[in-house]
């Protein structure tokens, strides 16, 4: 029927049409009628079949203003069931809080009691738990997701970008669990509940202050456990008695094996920062302290990126099906806020270049800039080279001193020293506030840490600058640099493209976006066995 209907070409194209009108007989417009007609009648589909049912009445007025009233109705209805399927299905949806993409998997996460918060209250959580949120208005969107699912018990993983709130995303349901096993009885000597793991020191020692402040008017004590200081005071506190320890995979191994830290008792596990932690060789660690813990712990694991080693280590400590929540996307992408500029240069020219970018950026604004450089040799050489230059210089990295680090982050953050080299350690999880210019000196060994980087500026809402130096040792990663610029609008320099824009397929544990997650309910894999056709008869 929709090939004898179809309207001639020419109808479509008005001066043609009135050519035509000029030109047509009599039999020509009752045949043009009786298309329009049917035309009419494919349109309105199954709605014009329903409405048939009463052809008595087709004739009345009123009948028809009934029938385009109903079709108005029923397609407002139809519209209305398109746009709420998402919704309902839970896939995908816009946060309340802000307009963040949040994206929601596992077994009953879209039930109702899981709904997201809209403010704290919400919780039902103690006066005293959410004093450490007085300051902010609502919760953020991984706070908003993650809380009803903690709270009920649920194991977890959440992926959002840095400074998103994870810390309190987790931080807040560890303090209510251990009010909730404690029930206000305290005594020395108490073996800890939660264990939170981190990659770094610092960003364990950060964790460790947000939750000294978030646990103190509840009277819950955690201790942080790190290597390159002492383990007195640290082994003192746990002799004392501790809800929380938080700590670096190679010191807390230690210090279990010495006997001295027992986590037979923790109920709440959280792994920061996954993906990092197992980057940088921690895995073995990681399964020895998790195999320590209670085995009906609640698991919780945070991490910014979902690589095969992150999938395969959640399928041995979590449940079948844990909630997973995704604020933003999985995909690789930078700041929007940060203003990248590229530049294409040799090794030789890289000193002179950065001492003229502190001159624009740094000398006469006093701005906070962040350095970043690959080695730890690198280190040393670029600040005694800045500090030979006159200029007033911290930095940080693995071979210095963990009171040497902390003090130099410490200047860093208060101003005292506003311009600091770095290696990746200081790349992801560190809130570090108002760094308004970041520097690449050396390109990192992946686009992953780059992105990172880059994001320690243009933080809060506030505007960054990111200036980065690539050298041809790095061509391998131009592809996937050029797609970053690019997502975020920003400018691609013609020397960059020179190194060809073609992008690997990643299939190292460094990247996960090309593992493909299988669920609990897939069909297992059938052995298929070959008959050899040499020993066939």
């Amino acid at each position: 029927m929709g090939r004898k209907l179809k309207e001639p070409s020419n109808l479509s194209d008005p001066e043609a049409e009135e050519t035509s009108n000029h030109n047509e007989t009599r039999a020509e417009k009752k045949k043009k009628k009786h298309r329009n007609k049917h035309k009419e009648e494919d349109q309105l589909g199954p709605k014009r079949k329903l409405e048939e049912i009463a052809p008595q009445e087709e004739n009345s007025d009123s009948t028809k203003k009934k029938k385009k009233h109903k079709k108005s109705k029923e397609k407002k209805e139809q519209e209305s069931e398109n746009n709420e399927e998402p919704k309902r299905n839970g896939d995908m949806e816009e946060s309340k809080s802000t307009d963040a993409v949040v994206l929601v998997t596992g077994k009953d996460a879209n039930e109702a009691k899981y709904k997201p918060l809209d403010s704290f209250a919400e919780s039902k959580l103690p006066s005293e738990i959410l004093q450490c949120c007085e300051n902010f208005q609502r919760p953020s969107p991984i706070q908003s997701r993650a809380w009803p699912f903690l709270l009920d018990g649920r194991d977890f993983i959440g992926i959002a970008k840095t400074g998103s709130g994870k810390t309190l995303a987790f931080g807040i349901p560890a303090i209510n669990q251990v009010l909730n096993k404690r029930k206000g009885k305290f005594s020395r000597g108490r073996y800890p509940l939660c264990l939170v793991l981190a990659p770094t020191r610092e960003l364990a020692q950060q964790i460790s202050d947000v939750l000294f402040e978030a646990g103190k008017p509840c009277g819950v004590e955690s201790v942080c456990l790190y290597g390159g200081t002492s383990k007195g005071p640290q082994i003192s506190s746990l002799k004392s008695g501790v809800d929380i320890v938080i700590g670096t995979p190679g010191r807390l191994k230690d210090l279990i094996e010495m006997g001295l830290c027992c986590l037979n008792e923790v109920s709440f596990a959280v792994l920061d920062e996954a993906d990092r932690m197992l980057d940088m060789g921690f895995e073995p660690e990681v399964r020895y302290i998790l195999g320590q813990t209670c085995s009906a712990r609640q698991m919780v694991m945070f991490s910014a990126t979902w690589p095969l080693s992150v999938h395969q280590l959640a399928q041995e400590f979590m449940d079948p099906n844990p909630v997973k929540v995704v604020v933003g996307s999985e995909d690789l992408a930078a700041n929007h806020d940060v203003m990248q500029i590229v530049e294409v240069l040799d090794d030789r020219s890289r000193d002179g270049r950065l001492v003229a970018l502190l001159e624009k950026y740094h000398k006469s604004k006093g701005n906070r800039v962040l350095v970043f450089v690959l080695y730890k040799m690198e280190a040393t050489r670029v600040e005694n080279m800045l500090q030979r230059g006159g200029w007033k210089v911290c930095s940080i990295h693995g071979d210095k001193a963990q009171n040497q680090r902390t003090q130099a982050l410490s200047l860093f953050k208060q101003g005292s020293c506003p311009l600091m080299i770095a290696t990746d350690v200081a790349a992801r999880g560190l809130d570090i506030p108002d760094v308004e210019v970041v520097i690449n000196y050396s390109f990192p060994l992946t686009t992953e840490d780059y992105v990172h980087r880059i994001g320690r500026t243009g933080r809060a809402g506030k505007k960054g600058v990111a200036h980065t130096f690539f050298t041809h040792h790095n061509k391998g990663l131009a592809g996937e640099l050029v797609n970053v610029l690019r997502e975020a609008g920003q400018n691609v320099p013609s020397d960059l493209l020179k190194f060809g824009t073609h992008v690997k397929k990643k299939e190292s544990k460094l990247y996960g976006a090309h593992f493909r997650e299988i669920s609990a309910d897939a069909p297992k894999a059938k052995k298929i066995t070959f008959a050899d056709s040499d020993d066939e008869d």
